[in-house]
Parts: structure tokens; C-alpha cells; sequence
């Protein structure tokens, strides 16, 4: 009895062990014929061929350098990656024609929205129509008014004094490295948490906790991204009908960013929602699907965790190399916000408002490191761009906001150069072609959270170098983005923190 048993329990994990392994080769062996398929079936252009045996990894670093010499080639400002059926462009008048004159025809589509449906879901960033319409109308609420920026101010400028000072004082002088990019990002997280959803995740303590939910992010991030770039969308998602592979860490993170999500939503039950402010509890007010209010929270801190944090990573790797720039901004501030016995002060929200100078000196680092580097959406039906390119219906259609920033014929020969002067006349502000500068999308998708993106960085920058001194150990090194769905430089940014003296 017993050795029968016996038997028949090794007989059927044999019989487990050679299904799953059978598995596990039907997908390398269908991953090998859509690869070859691809460049023997498929288009056999110079571009498509690079593209599909990695060569271009040769010359350039990241995907997005290389479409920009593309592009830079092009004569129209426009490219077909044939295998991927995919339009590029960073042209302006092709970029004014998808996100405004032909709105209506270029959706984030189906397509998109699977890639980044399991982390996403039904959020803002991943939907269209009247679902789209009715997050945007209840955000714009929230977003909209003077005392709800104000509000947003005050949350900063309290992490700021509470946390962000003191962990650079923490630092300070004593050679030890600080990853300024993780710090923002806990500060940004922080914030957006303490903003949306009334709550506080406490990641700028001292002690710097480990967030899992970071991690987690993160990795969801960089392998949604990996998703997009596919040659074909059956490889992943026979990788997640299988739980292998990259799919298998995928549904590990999304199950922890669920989790968090989920925690957000119950603690706000928890404290009351009828008599908040926030965005959360605005939703919550007229939601009851708790399938959609996750998807709305993991929406908005993707939004104000990880674009903050890009931009203000990139904004002080460029700091570092332009010590003229730094100098300037320290110049408008003690002429802004010098008080009548000659000291300084913090600098209010209206204060900021008239510091020219250091609006353009964030636009101008926006403009060569968007945290968004490029956005799709996809053709509904057949269309002729502005440059006479050609769409079929259901192209994937993409403008890219990173390239354009390096676009000579956009921006002239000077295009590389960090020059926030560019952005003045007479010393003040003008505001560039939302289409030519598109890294706060522009039309009907404009981004609602730009001014408060702006104000919270314009604080950061203030804080510090008002404070501190900010070494970046190798100063003349480009930064080097890793894939996601925003910028994140890989490694970090590692700096020295040295305090000032107060001068009384």
C-alpha cells in the first residue's frame, strides 16, 4: 500500500517536472521563432535591424539617445520603427496635431493600456473617454484653486524644515555619500502621500527606512517599461500566462504596490473622509469600487513621487557643472527675499512667483532631462501628420519630448547647451510653445500638477542652496538613465553635503 502511494506520488512529480520543463522550452523556443520571424518575415531597413539584434547598443547608452540621432536625421523630424509599428516624431506641428487639432483621433488606445494595465489599471494616466474625463474634472478640483496650491506649499515647506534640512545637516561635513536621488524621491513620496491622501509614510526619517513599496515600484516600473519595447506583445503575455520570468517578478511587485494602495485607502475609512480636503477623499466621496480607487491612488503617486523626484535629480546633476547657474539663483533669492534688517528669509509663495531667473534654470533642465521622456497613444483611424507622414489606423504613434529638447532645428544650435537664458527677455520669464516644450503634455492632457510640480521644486532648490553646498564627486559625467516610466538615473546621485555658515 505504502509503496504503491510512493509510487504513484514520484510518478506525478515526474510527470510536474516534465510539463513544467516542457513549458519552459516552448516559450524559449517561441521567443527564438518571433525573433526570427521578425528579421526574416519582417521589415529588413537599417533601423528595424538595429533595433531587433540590439546593435545600436554599440554607439549609444540608452534607446532614447539613439532616437534622437534618428530623428536629428531625419529630414521631417519623424520615424517609423517598422517592427514596431511605431511613428516617432519630435516635430512641433506633428506634436500640436496629435494633442490638439486631432485629439480626438490619437486615444492612449487599448494597446497602452494593456502594457501598463496591471499596475495602472483604470488610473488617469492609462484610461480615456468619460472615465478619463471624470478623474481629470475631480483632480482638477483639487488642483485648480490658490488655497489648495498654498495648501501644497505649506505640506513642503513643513517636510522641508522637519526632515529634508535636517538629514543634510545630518551629513554634512562628514564625508559621507548621500544618494540625492532616493532622498527626493522619499521626499516627493512623502509629500504626494501627505497631499492626496491626507496620510504620512514618514520615508525622510532620519534613519531613511526601507520602503518596500519603493522597491517595489521601481521594479514594476522598469519591467512595464521592458513590456513596451517588445518586438512582440505575445511574448510577455505568454510569459504571464505562465507566471515566468520577468512576468513572475511583475505580479510579485503589483501584489505589493496593491497592498500599499489598499492600506492607503482602509486607513482614510478609518480617520473619515466626508469632511477632508484631500484628493483621495474626494474620490472616495463618490466612489465605491475599491478596484478603482486603487488605481486612482497608484495613478497619483506614481505622478507625484516619481516626476518630482526626476526632475529635481537631473536639475542638481546639472547644478553641479554650471556653478554660474547656482550663483545666479542665490543672487534673485537675496534680492527677492531680503527682509529690511538685511537678513534672509524663506521664501514665500508669492516671493517665488517673481524669481525669474530660477523658473527658467528649472524649465531649461526639464527641457534636457523630462522626467517623461516620450508618450504613445495610438491612431483610430487613418491620418496624414503636418509633415505628410503617414498613419495607418491602430499606429502607435509617439512624440518625444526628450528628443525634442536636442532637436537643432527646434532649438537651435545651442540646443545641448544648459542656458537658462533662453527663456528671458529683460529679465523676465516667457513661456515657450507648449508643443515645442511638451514635457507637461500640452491640449486636452495638459498635466494638471505642473505649478504644484514647479512650486515643489522651486522649494527643494531654495532650501538647499541657501544651506548647503552640493558636490557631485564626478562632475563632468552625463547622467545615465535606466528604463521605466520615468527618468531615474542609474546608480543614483551621489553627492557631498557641506553646510554653510549663517552669516548673521
Amino acid at each position: 500500500m505504502v509503496s504503491g502511494l510512493y509510487s504513484w506520488v514520484s510518478s506525478m512529480f515526474t510527470a510536474f517536472c516534465f510539463i513544467f520543463f516542457s513549458f519552459i522550452l516552448l516559450l524559449s523556443l517561441f521567443s527564438v521563432v518571433i525573433f526570427v520571424l521578425r528579421l526574416k518575415l519582417g521589415c529588413k531597413c537599417e533601423i528595424c535591424h538595429a533595433y531587433l539584434t540590439s546593435s545600436w547598443t554599440e554607439e549609444f547608452d540608452n534607446l532614447c539617445d539613439w532616437f534622437t540621432h534618428l530623428l536629428e536625421k531625419s529630414a521631417t523630424g519623424t520615424i517609423h520603427i517598422h517592427v514596431l509599428g511605431n511613428t516617432i516624431t519630435a516635430n512641433p506641428e506633428n506634436v500640436e496635431h496629435i494633442l490638439k487639432t486631432r485629439f480626438e483621433n490619437y486615444p492612449k488606445g487599448k494597446p497602452f493600456a494593456a502594457i501598463l494595465g496591471d499596475l495602472l489599471g483604470k488610473g488617469i494616466f492609462n484610461v480615456d473617454g468619460d472615465s478619463w474625463k471624470f478623474q481629470r474634472k475631480m483632480a482638477s478640483l483639487e488642483l485648480g484653486s490658490i488655497s489648495v496650491r498654498r495648501h501644497g506649499f505649506d505640506i513642503v515647506s513643513s517636510e522641508i524644515q522637519s526632515r529634508l534640512l535636517p538629514l543634510l545637516s545630518s551629513v554634512s561635513g562628514k564625508q559621507q555619500v548621500l544618494d540625492l536621488q532616493d532622498v527626493f524621491r522619499r521626499f516627493s513620496f512623502d509629500n504626494i502621500c501627505k497631499f492626496s491622501f491626507g496620510l504620512d509614510p514618514g520615508c525622510l526619517e532620519l534613519s531613511l527606512p526601507v520602503s518596500e513599496f519603493a522597491e517595489a515600484f521601481d521594479l514594476a516600473s522598469r519591467l512595464l517599461a521592458q513590456r513596451g519595447l517588445a518586438s512582440s506583445p505575445l511574448i510577455w503575455k505568454f510569459k504571464r500566462l505562465l507566471n515566468l520570468g520577468t512576468e513572475k517578478q511583475l505580479k510579485h511587485a503589483i501584489k505589493m504596490v496593491n497592498e500599499l494602495a489598499q492600506k492607503m485607502i482602509n486607513q482614510r475609512r478609518e480617520k473619515g473622509f466626508s469632511d477632508r480636503n484631500d484628493l483621495l477623499s474626494r474620490f472616495m466621496g463618490t466612489i465605491n469600487d475599491e478596484k478603482y480607487l486603487r488605481d486612482i491612488v497608484v495613478s497619483f503617486l506614481l505622478a507625484g513621487r516619481d516626476t518630482v523626484a526626476s526632475g529635481l535629480t537631473s536639475f542638481f546633476c546639472l547644478l553641479s557643472q554650471h556653478p554660474e547657474v547656482e550663483s545666479a539663483i542665490r543672487e534673485e533669492l537675496e534680492r527677492v527675499v531680503r527682509s529690511s534688517d538685511g537678513r534672509q528669509q524663506i521664501a514665500s509663495y508669492d516671493q517665488m512667483r517673481d524669481m525669474h531667473y530660477l523658473h527658467a534654470a528649472l524649465c531649461e533642465s526639464l527641457r534636457l532631462f523630462p522626467p517623461i521622456q516620450f508618450d504613445s497613444k495610438f491612431a483610430l483611424e487613418d491620418d496624414i501628420l503636418p509633415d505628410c507622414t503617414f498613419v495607418r489606423k491602430g499606429t502607435r504613434v509617439t512624440y518625444h519630448p526628450y528628443a525634442m529638447g536636442r532637436m537643432e532645428r527646434v532649438w537651435g544650435r545651442d540646443c545641448l547647451e544648459y542656458k537658462p537664458g533662453r527663456w528671458l527677455k529683460d529679465g523676465r520669464y516667457v513661456p515657450e510653445n507648449p508643443f515645442k516644450y511638451s514635457v507637461f503634455q500640452a491640449g486636452q492632457r495638459v498635466c494638471l500638477g505642473k505649478e504644484m510640480a514647479l512650486v515643489e521644486m522651486k522649494c527643494v532648490v531654495l532650501a538647499i542652496i541657501s544651506r548647503f553646498n552640493i558636490r557631485v564627486p564626478n562632475q563632468k559625467q552625463t547622467p545615465r538613465f535606466a528604463p521605466g516610466l520615468t527618468a531615474n538615473v542609474r546608480g543614483g546621485l551621489p553627492v557631498l553635503v557641506q553646510e554653510k555658515a549663517i552669516v548673521s
